[in-house]
């Protein structure tokens, strides 16, 4: 084979000794690709970005492809928007997958990539589950990217600032896309319907439980009404027979990924915004994901102090007995004990008095780490110190008439600080009347004694 030939199949992305797959036929293909958006406008739900005025919209209306990030869960367009918009400007699309690949595709892909360059051909490079590639692999885009020899497109489902390199994502703009609402779903399953020239066998219960079985999965929804279709129903099927034939996925959660870190949050700010419910809500569903109950637990400890604190000491007691139940009962059981802390936990006032008053502490404590106590707190075990006055003045509290001295305990000629100060919530509003009261005799007593 002539040199010339080898450099329009390699001008292709491929080999001359490729083998050639033949496309399977149209009633082979799975629903979801029969269906495939043929153009932009095609794609649901992600109107934020391809509809008028989006900013992927406006990008490709100048007829220039930046690279660029999509993050999003699965099924919601991703391949199909990077293929569409390559086609859009007119750049060649090649593909891989991080799942599959390695250094030496990836050399081949850039490449490729080159030699239709000199062709004075633009080419996107769209990878699939781009996190998957390790950090050196990332590296390895930056010199094609940056002389503009590849358009890049990666696709990911995890957070690219956890997951992708900061060199890279800063050659890259991300956009985030959307979880299909119940809209896109509708249109999808319109679209499947109006392709199999039948209505789905489904009575309008049954057709909101698809969809949310779906979970906003685009990709999902369209293999669920596939399955269902080929089972060959008459008769509309009710929620619950639905349910019957068709299984629902595992929750989407991984645990040392970003949906973990985003149900923690969400269960502790619901905690936070006193909201019971809203707090039962993402518990079930971290332990529906497989979340270890203990992590949980420890999560709500850390709660208990820093967003209750003194408003509700009960909290923090609550909380180590919950674990110490579980400890003992295990899963299912001892899951409930943890439930009664959460809702008294997202019950209770809250306060972070003691949390603001600590860091406040510490910063001070760091600034300051050179003075020494008053010589009248000092201990004093040895002549040596008795002489030096340590201790002397040093007045009991439990003797003084009133129970309180309004002795200083900070060090010599620094000005008093205030960290800890309650706004009066639940058990805090006794101690925030105690406070004001000993403030105010404090300041009567060092007049008396002269300080």
């Amino acid at each position: 084979m002539s040199s010339a030939s080898n450099d329009l199949f390699q001008a292709a992305g491929l080999t001359p000794q490729a083998p050639t797959l033949t496309a399977a036929p149209e009633g082979f293909k799975p629903l979801a690709d029969r269906l495939r958006p043929q153009s932009l406008s095609e794609v649901v739900g992600q109107d934020h970005l391809l509809g008028s005025g989006g900013a992927i919209a406006r990008a490709v209306g100048r007829g220039f492809l930046p690279s660029l990030i999509l993050w999003g869960p699965p099924g919601v367009g991703k391949t199909t928007i990077a293929r569409l918009l390559a086609t859009s400007v007119g750049y060649e699309f090649q593909q891989i997958s991080a799942v599959f690949s390695g250094v030496a595709d990836l050399k081949k892909a850039f490449e490729h990539a080159q030699l239709r360059r000199n062709q004075g051909v633009r080419s996107v490079l769209f990878v699939d589950e781009i996190h998957r590639f390790n950090r050196a692999q990332q590296d390895s885009f930056l010199p094609y990217v940056e002389a503009g020899v590849v358009t890049l497109i990666g696709a990911t489902t995890e957070n690219p600032s956890f997951e992708l390199n900061g060199a890279l994502l800063s050659r890259c703009q991300v956009f985030v896309l959307k979880r299909l609402d119940d809209e896109a779903m509708e249109k999808l399953m319109k679209r499947a319907e109006a392709h199999l020239e039948r209505p789905l066998p489904l009575d309008a219960e049954a057709r909101e439980t698809l969809k949310g079985l779906a979970d906003g999965d685009g990709r999902y929804l369209l293999t669920l009404i596939e399955s269902l279709d080929s089972m060959g129903f008459e008769a509309p099927l009710n929620a619950e027979a639905l349910l019957q034939n068709l299984q629902k996925r595992r929750p989407n959660y991984d645990k040392d990924r970003e949906g973990h870190y985003n149900l923690i949050s969400a269960l502790h700010k619901s905690v936070r915004g006193s909201d019971p419910d809203a707090a039962l809500y993402w518990f079930a569903r971290m332990l529906q994901g497989g979340e270890d109950p203990l992590y949980i637990v420890r999560r709500m400890q850390r709660m208990a102090s820093e967003d209750i604190g003194n408003a509700d000491p009960m909290s923090l007691l609550m909380t180590n007995a919950a674990r110490e139940t579980y400890e003992v009962l295990g899963s299912p059981e001892g899951e409930l004990a943890i439930a009664q802390a959460l809702v008294h936990m997202a019950s209770a006032p809250k306060s972070n008095a003691v949390y603001t008053a600590f860091k406040a502490a510490m910063k001070t404590a760091k600034d300051t780490a050179t003075l020494d106590p008053p010589e009248v707190i000092r201990n004093a075990p040895t002549r040596l110190m008795k002489q030096l006055g340590y201790g002397e003045g040093y007045i009991y509290d439990p003797d003084d008439p009133d129970g309180f001295s309004g002795q200083n305990y900070f060090p010599d000629g620094m000005q008093r600080p205030t960290f800890y100060d309650p706004k009066g919530e639940g058990h805090e509003g006794k101690t925030k009347q105690r406070l004001d009261y000993w403030a105010q005799l404090r300041d009567t007593k060092q007049r008396q004694r002269g300080e």
